[in-house]
């Protein structure tokens, strides 16, 4: 069928052909001038000529359209053979030096047009400088292409590795240090209400590798952990749901894939992008100081901004339980700030007014001393 419809479409190419050139030789005879003037042929045989014409080249278009199909194809296999060994980029960069050299003898051939006054000549210069620039650019795009191509890729290539989180001194003022969150403090839950308050500026860093923490903690065989892990990934979600923050992908991050321990990881990922590891792990929070990292610590956040006791101060307290000595009894804040109570065991379970004898300050918390009133 597609032979058939080829042939059709030859046959139909030398009919066209077939009426040009009797158009042509009509044109050529009536221009020598030498009937005087006189019609050539009268409409009937006028007619009958581009008949004859149109058949004769329709004729031999039909019967050599085969042989041209053959040819046509073995010389496209040819030339595909050819180029076979040419890259994409070589083609391309041949094209577009092509194009380039094109243009520039379009520009050329303007300035020159008004000096050469000979038809003749400037048609032939003409037709040199289009194909001496052609052939120019075509060569030098193909050579010249791979070379900007590489250029080109290592650029990108540089702009992918230089991290996008990564601390700069012009950046200072709009606060783009990356904020990394570790795993405790996703699963402690106050860092989504910090965030919702505004007051954590700059990128928020979520590792994957912290996400796979997650999911081993919640898939644990202890039930204590399993909880901590489910309740890290719901909090992990409304993070991810409010802020529209991204799971960071650390694959590309070479440094890390022989690192096993992800407290490690993670100060290793806040070296590299230089930024600030979010955290109430109190261990994590010394290993950064040995490693110079940058912390955050939602611990020393909180105590910070609980209200101050001062000794001599008056405080109602719900005395819950014993503490270590035998008469001291133990109540705790709304915030979970411990109330050492001295002589408070026979008060345990009543409700009482208590006066602060001191208040002790550590890092994993604030702790209040008083006696009974």
């Amino acid at each position: 069928m597609i032979k058939r419809f080829i042939r059709a479409i030859f046959t139909l190419i030398g009919g066209l052909l077939g009426y040009e050139l009797f158009e042509l030789a009509e044109f050529i005879i009536e221009k020598t001038d030498v009937y005087n003037g006189t019609p050539l042929l009268s409409p009937s045989e006028r007619a009958i000529a581009i008949s004859f014409f149109v058949i004769i080249f329709a004729f031999i278009f039909f019967r050599y359209a085969p042989n041209l199909t053959n040819r046509g194809h073995r010389m496209a296999t040819s030339i595909e053979n050819e180029i076979q060994g040419v890259s994409p980029v070589e083609i391309i960069g041949g094209a577009i030096g092509l194009v380039l050299g094109l243009v520039v003898a379009y520009l050329l051939s303007t300035i020159y047009q008004n000096i050469i006054v000979q038809k003749a000549l400037y048609l032939a210069v003409t037709i040199i400088v289009y194909a001496v620039l052609a052939f120019f650019g075509g060569v030098v795009g193909s050579r010249k292409g791979p070379e900007l191509y590489n250029m080109i890729q290592a650029t990108q290539k540089k702009n992918r590795e230089t991290n996008e989180y990564e601390y700069r001194a012009k950046d200072k003022k709009s606060q783009r240090v990356p904020k990394i969150l570790d795993t405790s403090v996703i699963i402690d839950g106050r860092i989504l209400e910090i965030m919702r308050t505004g007051f954590l500026e700059g990128p928020i860093i979520i590792p994957e590798f912290v996400l796979v923490e997650l999911r081993h903690i919640a898939d644990s065989s202890d039930s204590l952990k399993r909880v901590r892990g489910r309740r890290g990934l719901d909090i992990l979600n409304k993070i991810q749901t409010e802020f529209e923050i991204q799971i960071y992908n650390t694959d590309s991050e070479k440094a890390l894939k022989e690192i096993p321990e992800v407290d490690v990881k993670l100060l290793k990922l806040a070296q590299i992008m230089k930024g600030k590891v979010v955290t109430n792990d109190f261990n994590l929070n010394k290993v950064a100081a040995i490693k110079e990292v940058p912390v955050l610590n939602i611990n020393e956040l909180s105590n910070a901004v609980k209200p101050l006791a001062i000794a001599g101060e008056t405080m109602t307290v719900t005395l819950i339980k014993q503490g270590k000595d035998r008469e001291q009894a133990v109540a705790y804040l709304d915030d979970g700030t411990m109330i050492v109570v001295e002589d408070g065991r026979k008060y345990i379970g009543k409700t009482l007014d208590i006066t602060v004898t001191s208040v002790l300050q550590t890092a994993a918390g604030r702790m209040i001393f008083g006696k009974v009133k």
